[in-house]
């Protein structure tokens, strides 16, 4: 990093991750374990150290506590953790005893055996300062904070111990001769704590994991909208703000919506009253899911008879449905016949929003229908080759295969226009589900509220929001946009930027459950 000109500051990121700034750039230090990242950050003081010659003098930051630490060129360094005060000059309250002024006196078991394990009470040798900023640690189940990450305090306030990492500067307790304890302990009513050993520090070589582990962190969001990134246009990149809060916020749930997944995903959407939006939800759900994570999503209309889906997706070169699918199934029980290019005669691809639509039987002729067996079939074999699957649903909530369908969700949707009918029918069919013993299913369960016009009855919808976001996990509003009105094949281009906007909302609120 060369000499300091300025304090550096040293910010952890997490348990493994810290961020060193210094004169305007940012360096990382990356480790797997928090006791590795620790022996990292003294490296990179020790560098500093080196590079000037002599020991660097660091204030740690952990929240709003803080401490000296001073790092020798050699790598020793002096911690002194019982010097813990908050920003304001106040005695941490990381120590009891400093905050309250109750002095802990050790037992005789406890007191160092040699003057080198307490370093003198001075000043300690004048070096270049440098800051060092750690974010607070969180507590766990228990509420315990980390000892790694806490400040000790093993003697009264006035007489401040410093904890050493040189090897010739510390003895163990083991060895220590009983001649040089104390005559006899004083008590306080602060609980004891144990005087905290520092092993030298060791040199940790980075691994090829850890530089792989960095990678993503290193990546800085640039704005792209905005006067933040009219001015990162206008001095081509040498300004480069931070997006702004409406940016940023879509990067946010642009990055839920991309989450990895530890296998294949299904989502049911569900509304038992017809033209209740059921059929425009799968397919910008899957239209959404597919733009942002790069394919392997399937829109499926699991009508027992006839459904819309494939109408309303975009025209494909066959019209084969589920029905023609469920006949041909045991093709795809061999894998070494199967293959998801097989699967192209069936479904059909929407290229521009990268997703798949399987479409329910189109024969108005046809006798044949899709039962609960046949569902688990289909689903079986499908869930193979797609990592998500957008179930569109029938209005018959007695039919087997949409009983099959709930019972199979990995995340359930509950559609409905801001109309009366609508919303009746989707509480209706919530208080049937609890019946059945969905009753967790339902209560994480995502609920979309669509604006049937431009101007909708505000009144009505705060009303069914205050409803759903009562027995379901989320509640979400989408925009009414001219151009779903037709009915037709939906045009994901058309889109007005607050439905894409809304309809990544809906995406990020049922991707943070899956």
């Amino acid at each position: 990093m060369g000499t300091a000109t300025s304090d550096p500051t040293v910010m952890l990121a997490s348990s493994t991750l810290a961020h060193i700034h210094l004169d305007g750039e940012i360096d990382e230090v990356f480790a797997s374990t928090e006791e590795a990242l620790r022996g990292r950050i003294v490296e990179a003081i020790r560098l500093l150290a080196a590079s000037a010659g002599e020991p660097v003098t660091a204030t740690v930051v952990d929240g709003a506590v803080r401490w000296p630490l001073i790092v020798h060129p050699d790598g020793s360094f002096i911690e002194a953790t019982a010097l813990a005060e908050t920003e304001d000059g106040e005695p941490a309250s990381a120590s009891r005893a400093l905050r309250t002024g109750e002095v802990p006196v050790l037992d005789a078991a406890d007191a160092p055996s040699t003057e080198a394990e307490v370093a003198p009470a001075a000043a300690p040798v004048p070096a270049p300062a440098v800051e060092v900023e750690v974010a607070a640690p969180s507590a766990g189940e228990s509420g315990e904070v980390p000892a790694a990450a806490a400040p000790v305090a093993a003697s009264a306030p006035d007489v401040p111990v410093f904890e050493s990492a040189p090897a010739e500067a510390s003895v163990p307790r083991e060895s220590a001769p009983e001649a040089s304890a104390p005559a006899g302990p004083l008590r306080s009513t602060t609980a004891r704590r144990e005087p905290t050993l520092r092993d030298p520090v060791q040199r940790v070589t980075p691994t090829v994991e850890d530089l792989l582990g960095s990678r993503a962190d290193r990546v800085k969001p640039r704005a792209t909208e905005g006067w933040q990134g009219a001015i990162r246009r206008a001095t081509g990149g040498a300004v480069s703000p931070r997006p702004g809060k409406a940016e940023q916020s879509r990067l946010d749930r642009e990055r839920l919506v991309q989450r990895r997944l530890d296998g294949p995903r299904t989502i049911v959407v569900l509304n038992p009253k017809g033209g209740a939006h059921k059929t425009t939800s799968t397919l910008l759900l899957a239209a959404t899911f597919g733009t942002q994570r790069g394919g392997a999503t399937l829109a499926w209309d699991n009508n027992e008879t006839r459904g819309t889906l494939g109408w309303r997706a975009q025209n494909a070169p066959h019209h084969r449905t589920a029905v023609d699918l469920l006949e041909h199934l045991d093709s795809f029980a061999e894998p070494s016949q199967a293959s998801l290019a097989a699967l192209d005669t069936y479904v059909r691809t929407q290229v521009d929003a990268r997703f798949d639509v399987l479409a329910s039987d189109e024969d108005a002729a046809a006798s044949s229908s899709i039962d609960a067996a046949a569902f688990d079939r289909l689903h079986g074999v499908l869930s193979r080759y797609y990592r998500l699957l957008i179930v569109d649903t029938g209005n018959n909530m007695r039919a087997s295969n949409w009983v099959a369908a709930v019972a199979a969700a990995d995340q359930l949707v509950i559609v409905s226009t801001v109309r009366e009918d609508t919303a009746a029918s989707a509480a209706w069919l919530l208080d049937g589900l609890r019946e059945k013993g969905f009753d967790r299913k339902i209560d994480d369960a995502v609920t979309i509220l669509a604006a049937p016009s431009a101007k909708p009855d505000r009144k009505l919808a705060e009303r069914l929001e205050r409803h759903f976001a009562q027995v379901t996990g989320d509640v979400v509003h989408v925009p009414f946009d001219p151009a779903l009105v037709d009915g037709g094949p939906i045009d994901f281009d058309a889109l007005s930027p607050e439905s894409r906007d809304a309809w990544l909302s809906v995406a990020a609120s049922i991707a943070q459950r899956l």
